[in-house]
């Protein structure tokens, strides 16, 4: 079974994690999500963040992908989910060029988790100051 998973940070294509969690997945195109969401960059590591509050922010523009069960529970252990604050949500998305409105999966954060607070909210995550896993004291 597959499942439309919708990223905006460091999922995307070239960003850090995308190796580890999507580079097998099917690309669908760009989308972006029918209600706006606030998106900012956040916490110790400079992480893209969006939280589950629909109505604040911009309709926030990401890649969508096909994935699979394996992929999605990888995914899953890669964003902590299970761990307080770490959500995984099903959010309406539409193509950037104009199309049909899907539904979608996305990993969302609390906002006790966005300390400290290193942007606005943001439309499109295009920050390199994030920090993997690999390279952190």
């Amino acid at each position: 079974m597959t499942s439309n998973l919708f990223v905006f940070g460091t999922l995307k294509k070239g960003f850090p994690l995308h190796e580890q969690g999507l580079s097998r997945a099917r690309f669908l195109g760009i989308f972006q999500t029918r209600e706006c969401y606030p998106m900012l960059i956040a916490g110790p590591w400079f992480a893209p963040m969006m939280f589950n509050e629909p109505g604040i922010g911009y309709r926030v523009v990401g890649e969508l992908y096909e994935a699979g069960e394996n992929t999605i529970a990888s995914l899953d252990r890669l964003e902590s989910i299970g761990t307080p604050g770490n959500l995984r949500v099903a959010v309406d998305v539409e193509p950037v060029a104009g199309g049909s409105i899907c539904s979608a999966l996305a990993y969302m954060k609390s906002r006790r988790l966005a300390d400290p607070v290193h942007s606005t909210y943001l439309r499109v995550y295009e920050d390199w100051r994030f920090i993997p896993f690999d390279r952190r004291g």
